[in-house]
């Protein structure tokens, strides 16, 4: 299994704190959950069936003509590449790591790409790969520059696929309203915007025909009946995603800030994580943990990113951390 955030059992163990004392940000989720509504019996008491009002809410929110819900973003990360016969695959990096994960363990041969490099490689690829913004560096590359990727790889057939984890925050950037077009594939999280990562829900956009295959390859009933219900409540809530835009970018804006201000100042980020590229990250993930602050640590390259704090204690807790740390590394 590759590493991930969010391991705060292990965390506990490793540093011998235990897990209601941690404040816990190794990962890119809004630390403000949407209110879980009331979950009518017959959801739990029958088999899910789809179009039943998730589907629409889904389609509405993400200006999509045409998606598939499936269990978490990851079911289609690991799906998808068992679609394409063996393939020549950019993958713009760093990156998260489960997508050339799931790439490289069906048989295709993987090129890890710079942006600037994607150029000169394009046209000697069958799939461009990118997460955008970028887990985790946060970078955001423009929508008219991905058309014209998707444009040339889709001429010969190629696929461009986009996932979108991050971006509910600034759905302007999305090409979620352009995903019919053949070869164009965008891949939406949940869990991340609505602070709910614990339901696995996640949503595919592309053409209808690329849906299909994916909806026979993963099987029927695979999003539980309680999950529908939950997420049609979430996605239709306009006014708590106008909430939940709005505190995500202030309290991304304070990081930035904090982190700053400690002489840390971030290498990148976007409103749910702040990104911090330094050698001494491993040093400084260990100096956080040993103060109950989980944060996600990265080897290559060295770098740390940083959720979001969900209160204004947990912000001082982090600025006296990081005042702590500087003052023993000056």
């Amino acid at each position: 299994m590759l590493e991930h955030g969010g391991r705060l059992l292990r965390a506990s163990l490793d540093y011998g704190i235990a897990r209601g004392d941690w404040l816990d940000l190794s990962s890119g989720i809004a630390p403000w959950a949407y209110p879980v509504p009331e979950i009518p019996q017959a959801a739990w008491a029958r088999l899910p069936e789809t179009e039943d009002g998730l589907e629409q809410a889904a389609r509405a929110y993400y200006g999509a003509t045409q998606l598939l819900p499936v269990a978490g973003s990851q079911a289609a990360i690991q799906a998808l590449p068992l679609l394409r016969a063996r393939s020549r695959v950019g993958v713009l990096s760093p990156c998260y790591a489960e997508h050339p994960h799931a790439w490289r363990r069906a048989g295709h041969e993987l090129l890890a790409l710079a942006d600037d490099q994607v150029e000169a490689a394009l046209d000697s690829l069958d799939v461009l790969l990118l997460v955008n913004p970028n887990n985790p560096t946060g970078r955001l590359l423009p929508r008219a520059r991905l058309l014209e990727w998707h444009a040339r790889l889709a001429a010969r057939g190629g696929w461009l696929v986009v996932d979108e984890a991050f971006i509910d925050n600034d759905p302007r950037q999305s090409l979620a309203d352009c995903a019919e077009r053949p070869g164009l594939i965008v891949l939406r999280s949940f869990g991340k915007f609505f602070g709910l990562a614990g339901v696995r829900l996640g949503f595919v956009l592309a053409e209808a025909d690329l849906l299909q295959r994916l909806a026979d390859y993963l099987g029927p009933w695979t999003i539980a009946g309680p999950t529908r219900v939950l997420g049609q409540t979430c996605l239709t809530d306009g006014a708590t995603h106008d909430l939940q835009r709005i505190r995500c970018a202030a309290a991304s804006r304070r990081l930035a800030e904090q982190l700053s201000g400690a002489g840390l100042a971030p290498s990148g980020g976007c409103d749910l994580f702040q990104y911090l590229r330094l050698p001494q990250a491993a040093q400084l993930h260990d100096f956080l943990a040993r103060r109950g602050i989980l944060v996600r640590l990265f080897e290559e390259p060295a770098a740390l990113r940083l959720g979001l704090p969900p209160s204004a204690a947990d912000e001082r807790r982090l600025g006296q951390a990081l005042a702590a740390y500087q003052k023993d590394h000056p």
